[in-house]
């Protein structure tokens, strides 16, 4: 594999990391309201639509992160 595959690897893990932390964030708090239960359709909800706003963050993140380690 070649560095811009491992760029490309480490890029997408960091924002799946992101995600995660972002969605476990908004998550806690409605839980212990018991908004919802865990493994509810609530929960479900709140990670998929954190997911959706990471991934449009990630992917217009994207060209500014590859133009950086290029320049390097």
């Amino acid at each position: 594999m070649q560095k811009q595959d491992w760029l490309g690897i480490a890029y997408v893990s960091l924002w799946v990391i992101i995600w995660g932390s972002v969605g476990s964030i908004i998550d806690l708090p409605l839980l212990e309201k018991n908004i919802y239960l865990a493994g509810s359709l609530g929960q479900v909800a709140t990670f998929s639509l954190t997911g959706i706003i990471s991934s449009i963050i990630a992917i217009k993140l994207f060209p500014t992160f590859i133009k950086r380690i290029n320049s390097d």
